[in-house]
């Protein structure tokens, strides 16, 4: 049976791609997201998956669509 992962790298390193194109550090970023750095740091390690909602408050802070960090978590993943 065929079941579908979700690769937290692969996310990590899509997060973290997004953040230094915009020039921004781990630690302004987590402060713009309103998350704790060490906790975007593990996302970014692909040490922990984020939630819909702290997706949703990092691609806030990088101004960023959700969307668009989706498709190419995607894209990679394919």
């Amino acid at each position: 049976m065929f079941e579908p992962m979700l690769n937290p790298v692969v996310v990590g390193e899509v997060i973290a791609e997004f953040r230094r194109a915009k020039g921004l550090s781990q630690e302004v970023l987590s402060g713009l997201a309103g998350i704790a750095r060490t906790h975007l740091s593990a996302i970014e390690r692909g040490e922990r998956k984020p939630t819909l909602e702290t997706l949703y408050k990092i691609c806030c802070a990088l101004n960023v669509k959700m969307e668009t960090v989706v498709k190419e978590i995607e894209r990679r993943l394919n």
